[in-house]
């Protein structure tokens, strides 16, 4: 059995990882996405325990996947779950520099090696980033985020 760790802040989750997750759970035995802490990205819209409750709704369709979160090396959590390898989604090239070196540093400690998964042209513009500053200031984001995502962001900036 191959057990793959897919980890982020998807904060929110959209449809660009929601596609990472469809594609590894297709290619692997098990995916484990994490939700994490990643205090260089500043104060979340939701916390851990939200965007782990958002993933879960928003891949239920996909059986062989599970939710987990967590606030500390993604390399040690690999070694808790006994996680094959770590896959990261990216969009454009800008993407691959910084997480090429993510992906060297996790295996020079720890040996386990990162995977990349390209996501499609229809949702490579999609970053959590952009879709809270769209919601924040009223933007329509229902098509970049599943429906329990797009619920829980009108509750956060109600029109």
């Amino acid at each position: 059995m191959v057990r793959v760790l897919y980890p982020g802040s998807f904060d929110p989750f959209h449809n660009g990882h929601r596609e990472i997750v469809e594609t590894a759970a297709y290619l692997f035995d098990e995916v484990v996405v994490a939700a994490m802490c990643n205090p260089q990205k500043g104060e979340p819209l939701f916390d851990l325990d939200e965007r782990r409750e958002i993933i879960h709704e928003s891949i239920a369709h996909v059986p062989n996947v599970r939710v987990t979160q967590f606030a500390r090396l993604v390399v040690d959590l690999a070694k808790e779950i006994d996680a094959d390898f770590i896959i990261k989604g990216l969009r454009a090239p800008s993407d691959f520099e910084s997480e090429m070196a993510q992906a060297q540093m996790n295996l020079a400690v720890s040996g386990v090696h990162t995977l990349f998964i390209p996501t499609a042209t229809a949702n490579s513009y999609l970053a959590s980033k952009f879709i809270r500053d769209l919601v924040r200031f009223g933007g329509d984001v229902s098509s970049m985020v599943s429906e329990p995502v797009s619920k829980r962001l009108q509750e956060k900036y109600p029109r």
